[in-house]
């Protein structure tokens, strides 16, 4: 049974501002390693990869019922690929408490623009 939809579009310009304004401090504060070494691979297209993975987090927190608050650690929700190149999320800490025996569905998708995100979340 689906337990939450969570759908977010965001543009790629915002993910750059932020990445020229905060540096570092925001990379660490929104992605988890492993995120961050995906997107630095693809140098080319690393903004457009950070910005699809923000807008995962954004739609898991808005399938989730909560939306960004105090209790969501963006680090928590992480987004990985598989050998296919399927994106899947990966959850730690209290979200991988409370969410982690769910089914977590995620499609990713961007133009040059924009990134979109859409997370189905079904009961285990």
């Amino acid at each position: 049974m689906i337990v939450g939809i969570g759908i977010d579009i965001i543009e790629v310009d915002r993910i750059a501002g932020a990445i020229e304004r905060y540096g570092e401090h925001f990379l660490r504060r929104i992605y988890t390693d492993a995120e961050r070494q995906y997107c630095e691979r693809a140098a080319a297209s690393r903004l457009l990869h950070y910005a699809a993975r923000f807008a995962a987090k954004e739609a898991f927190s808005k399938a989730i019922g909560t939306g960004i608050t105090q209790g969501f650690r963006f680090r928590d929700c992480g987004v990985l690929n598989q050998p296919s190149g399927q994106p899947t999320i990966v959850l730690a800490g209290m979200l991988a408490e409370v969410w982690g025996r769910h089914r977590i569905h995620l499609s990713l998708s961007h133009t040059r623009h924009s990134a979109v995100a859409c997370v189905v979340i079904e009961s285990p």
